[in-house]
């Protein structure tokens, strides 16, 4: 199946039309035409190779959203028309611990999980490419129900902001009544605002903007705290039970330890680079624990979907063309998209009509073989 869509070729070039085959469909698999694909940080710091762990070519696009075209003989789930969507990943061993516990971010295979795009986690040296195209196709355990409550455009981000922020939340243990810190307001940070709501905490947003204040507010956020008003950083001290740390780049880690309470728990989900050197003393003095959390295993993201239903939450977003995604790219840098921007992928055949013949043909992605079925 021949496929186009937009790519990088190496690091920090912009993303350019291209085209490529996708492996036929196999037992077990849905083919998807892709209506819509969010834009996400990672996508960013994945084309400039900023974790050191890029494949190239990369197709990015983590976030789809589409319509199910074809399914292949053992498909049960799923039936011709329906609107689903793909997330993070696209196949795991399925019969380890964490596959079986839904947790298939972390198996233990010997690929561990296939991301949706820049091939598995233990790399070997595959690729896969993802939503920045106009189909894909999936093995049915990792396709996600969309909700009809849902618009198709809006459910694209929950799929990883919405899972990424919700998956610590729960196996962390928030619970109603509780402080909930969101350190960094942006595509993951707007959306822990209004899940922390649903789930029943008060949640206090802290940013560095300004000119957020007043958007985070009618996110549901009952206070916002701007990190450079010294005396509202200090009333905010040792009030936090957990802390979702947001912000999709290196940062002093020791800013927001002063606001967790004793046994509070500080969960990094965006910094996969690095963070500044900081002084451990507030940490072990209150015992509180700092914790990493990835995306969400495909249970997580459906239960994120169907929460997101269920009480109106919603990604705050600005559709775009295909063709303005190098800016958007840059605006996102710039912090000037309110919250997250989501590729209109019908956009594309425009594209292609425009560049068919200027158009890079990639090598073929593998999405590796849909094994173990039926076995979680």
């Amino acid at each position: 199946m021949t496929v186009i869509g937009y790519g990088a070729l190496a690091a920090h070039q912009e993303l350019e039309p291209v085209s490529f085959d996708r492996e036929p469909l196999g037992d077990g698999e849905v083919e998807i035409d892709i209506a819509f694909c969010g834009v996400c940080h990672s996508d960013i710091h994945q084309c400039a190779n900023d974790w050191e762990n890029t494949v190239w070519p990369c197709v990015p696009g983590h976030e789809i959203v589409g319509t199910v075209t074809k399914i292949a003989d053992g498909v049960t789930k799923f039936g011709i028309g329906d609107t689903v969507g793909v997330g993070c990943m696209v196949n795991s061993c399925q019969v380890c611990d964490a596959c079986k516990a839904g947790e298939e971010q972390y198996c233990t295979g010997p690929k561990s999980a296939t991301f949706t795009y820049n091939g598995p986690k233990l790399p070997d040296g595959t690729n896969s490419y993802g939503g920045y195209s106009d189909s894909i196709i999936v093995r049915e355990e990792f396709v996600l129900t969309i909700p009809d409550a849902i618009e198709p455009a809006k459910a694209a981000p929950i799929l990883c902001a919405g899972v990424t922020t919700y998956s610590p939340m729960k196996h962390f243990g928030l619970k109603p009544g509780q402080i909930l810190g969101v350190a960094g307001i942006g595509g993951l940070g707007h959306m822990a605002v209004q899940i922390g709501k649903a789930l029943g905490a008060t949640v206090i947003a802290f940013t560095t903007s300004t000119d957020k204040i007043d958007a985070v507010k009618a996110l549901g956020a009952d206070k916002v705290v701007i990190m450079a008003d010294e005396k509202a950083v200090s009333a905010a001290a040792l009030s936090i039970d957990m802390m979702i740390d947001t912000i999709p780049y290196p940062h002093d880690l020791g800013n927001y330890l002063g606001f967790m309470k004793p046994g509070s728990t500080l969960v990094v989900v965006g910094n996969m680079m690095q963070f500044a050197a900081f002084n451990p003393g507030p940490m072990v003095f209150n015992r509180i624990a700092v914790a990493g959390s990835l995306i969400g295993g495909i249970a997580d993201t459906q239960e994120a979907l169907n929460l997101c239903a269920e009480h109106g939450i919603r990604p705050e977003i600005e559709i775009i063309n295909i063709a303005d995604i190098n800016d958007a790219f840059a605006r996102i840098k710039g912090e000037d998209v309110r919250f997250r921007h989501v590729i209109d992928m019908s956009s594309l055949a425009a594209e292609y009509a425009a560049t068919e013949n200027g158009r890079e043909h990639l090598d073929a992605p593998t999405r590796g073989d849909p094994i173990n079925r039926g076995r979680c």
